[in-house]
């Protein structure tokens, strides 16, 4: 077992999925890719990742309704998820919150600060 920690990212865009991956890997996480909310939960209730990078919209679930859904499972509840998103955030968060998101980044990512933003939430576990 590595101790490198584990990155679960859930996107639907190739480009952005693959960018996150990239930048991550290069910067000594372990990755793993999930393309639809269902692929999603099955990859974090099987490999128990350190973090979950959830875009908002995904083609079967929107990303606040799995984050709800990994919350109420016992054995993914632990796991910290951050919404990604494009979509612009108000002064009013709080609904990102309410869905059991750990906290969230915006798309374009920064790729000189993301390692360290992810590191952060996967040091931070569970609230």
């Amino acid at each position: 077992m590595s101790d490198l920690p584990l990155v679960l990212i859930v996107d639907d865009n190739d480009r952005n999925r693959k960018l996150a991956g990239d930048v991550l890997r290069l910067a000594r996480f372990r990755t793993l890719e999930a393309v639809t909310a269902a692929e999603g939960f099955a990859l974090a209730s099987e490999h128990l990742p350190d973090v979950i990078l959830m875009d908002l919209r995904l083609p079967d679930l929107d990303g606040a309704e799995v984050s709800r859904m990994l919350r109420a499972e016992p054995r993914t509840s632990h796991i910290p998820v951050v919404a990604v998103t494009a979509l612009p955030l108000d002064a009013r968060e709080d609904w990102l919150f309410d869905a059991g998101f750990a906290g969230y980044v915006v798309k374009p990512i920064d790729i000189d600060a993301f390692p360290d933003v992810v590191r952060r939430f996967c040091a931070r576990g569970p609230d």
